[in-house]
């Protein structure tokens, strides 16, 4: 348990009663990762990672294309993203900007203050 510690951690709540709640900054990359591939018109993270991948691979890999840097209780996410062919990319990536924030914020209590995107590719996907 110890050594799940080493890695970036911020503390979300803290009681000299009770203990402390600690976030790891790669499961607020991971869900703000599962958070930007709800919206549609994303295909996935960084490459063609879709969700039908993802449950092969297990959900570790889900926050690849997603890092995010975290500094006194504040958020910044950065996100390389697949699209899908035919979606309006700035009205898209508006919606996952949104989607990010709110689910960040709800999910950890931390503030987010930047979601900035960039678009890795788009996939086109031949109909049979």
């Amino acid at each position: 348990m110890e050594q799940e510690f080493g890695r970036n951690t911020c503390v979300l709540q803290e009681d000299e009663k009770i203990g402390s709640v600690k976030i790891a900054d790669d499961v607020v990359a991971m869900i703000a990762a599962l958070a930007a591939m709800e919206v549609e018109g994303v295909a996935g993270m960084s490459g063609n990672m879709t969700n039908e991948f993802l449950s092969r691979v297990g959900m570790k890999n889900a926050a690849k294309g997603a890092r995010v840097e975290v500094l006194q209780r504040k958020v910044k996410v950065d996100l390389a993203i697949t699209m899908e062919y035919g979606f309006n990319i700035p009205a898209t990536c508006q919606r996952v900007q949104a989607k990010v924030k709110s689910t960040v914020e709800n999910m950890t209590g931390l503030e987010v203050t930047d979601v900035n995107i960039r678009i890795a590719g788009i996939n086109v996907t031949k109909e049979k």
